[in-house]
């Protein structure tokens, strides 16, 4: 394995990094005090416009799609350093970049299993930053962390699907630009294979019987990154047999399928978060005095420190490893790491960045740094794209199988 980044990546990162300290990085305030004045808490602030206008202009755009046909043609080997960046400022350069989440992820889903249609009509606006999107799986009344309990029901009827549930922290649905969900239902109940029940269908956000209930918040936030989250209601809302998405029985797949790359660009974004914590730690540490001395000549805040640089040095050669796998063997080849590295990341960054809000005092739970909202997002992520101790579990079944 050699991670050494190509000349391509190189270049992409030095493009990157100056397009965050020169635009990105000074624009969170602006976008902060420019939300306040808007209509919607998740419509995206002026400043946002003017940064994905500055991205496309430096051919930072859709970085994260693999294929060149659609993206840039990136392997995910190279895209993981420009994750990591972009996941310093996860509010605003993801957005900037047309690499959010969850448009990233439902981009990769038309484009890998959606008709020609489906791509002319959805993906295609997706990819010019025209719309964003969101995905309804995830639903309050079941245990979700096990897809198959899902109970939403897509029944036929005629040229139509009727679509009809309740489903909840449905990512982008509260964004005034969404126009298309992505849900998952069962067509099967019945189907003797549990995996076989569920299809994926499009469905319009304008569609008679679509009604948004609520938003809902995480942690307290409005969780601007991913467009806000929503509990949404299908009321027997109809849309064409067309809408759906590869065959019938098929969801559960293409859930699996999408929830891979989801689950490492989450990881690689982490890191970024993590590296920004760290700056921030050590800004603080030479910059405040206590007891007589400087908090960097504190030993416990050189442990903290020293501890963070170690594990995230850890964190992003195993990341780096997955995707290497990932580009080699393909992501069933690479689910041991996928699951590895989804078990470690977040949990290892939530403890990075609660050492940095310990640090920063009553700073850190402030609206004044960036802190308390990182860390909101990174706890979020123990529980997204599929919880822990279910990562825990399948892991620990392929360990405990060799040897039986």
């Amino acid at each position: 394995m050699d991670f050494t980044f190509d000349a391509r990546t190189e270049e992409l990162r030095a493009a990157l990094l100056s397009f965050m300290d020169e635009h990105v990085l000074p624009a969170e305030r602006v976008a902060d005090g420019q939300r306040a004045a808007l209509d919607s808490p998740w419509a995206n602030p002026p400043v946002v416009e003017e940064l994905k206008a500055e991205a496309r202009r430096r051919g930072l755009w859709n970085l994260f799609l693999p294929g060149s046909e659609h993206g840039a043609g990136l392997t995910n080997l190279q895209y993981a350093p420009l994750a990591e960046i972009m996941g310093r400022s996860p509010q605003l350069a993801p957005t900037a970049t047309n690499c959010a989440a969850p448009d990233t992820g439902n981009m990769e889903v038309l484009a890998q299993f959606g008709d020609e249609r489906q791509r002319k009509r959805w993906l295609e606006p997706l990819l010019a930053g025209e719309i964003r999107s969101a995905f309804a799986m995830t639903e309050p009344d079941v245990a979700s962390s096990d897809a198959t309990n899902i109970t939403t029901h897509i029944e036929r009827d005629g040229d139509e699907y009727v679509i009809t549930g309740r489903k909840w922290y449905i990512s982008g649905a509260m964004h005034p630009d969404c126009r298309i969900f992505i849900v998952m239902g069962k067509t099967d109940p019945d189907a003797a294979d549990v995996r076989r029940q569920q299809s994926m269908v499009l469905v319009p956000r304008d569609t008679p019987g679509v009604t948004i209930t609520r938003a809902m918040r995480v942690f307290g936030y409005e969780d601007h990154y991913h467009g806000g989250h929503a509990e949404v209601v299908f009321d027997r809302a109809r849309v064409p047999v067309s809408n759906l998405i590869g065959e019938e029985g098929g969801g559960f797949a293409i859930a699996q399928a999408r929830l891979g790359p989801g689950r490492i660009h989450h990881c690689m974004r982490l890191i970024g978060m993590a590296e920004r914590a760290i700056e921030l730690m050590c800004r603080r540490a030479v910059s405040r005095d206590a007891f007589g001395k400087s908090l960097a000549q504190q030993g416990v805040v050189q442990n903290w420190i020293a501890d963070a640089r170690v594990a995230v040095e850890q964190l992003r050669l195993l990341v780096l490893k997955t995707a290497w796998m990932m580009d080699t063997v393909g992501n069933r080849g690479a689910h041991t790491e996928i699951q590895a590295i989804k078990i470690a990341t977040p949990r290892t960054v939530v403890g990075i960045l609660d050492r940095a809000i310990q640090l920063y005092g009553a700073g850190g739970v402030s609206q004044d740094h960036p802190l308390a909202e990182l860390y909101a997002a990174a706890r979020t992520l123990m529980i997204a794209d599929g919880p822990d101790e279910v990562h825990q579990r399948s892991l620990a079944r392929r360990e405990i199988r060799k040897y039986r």
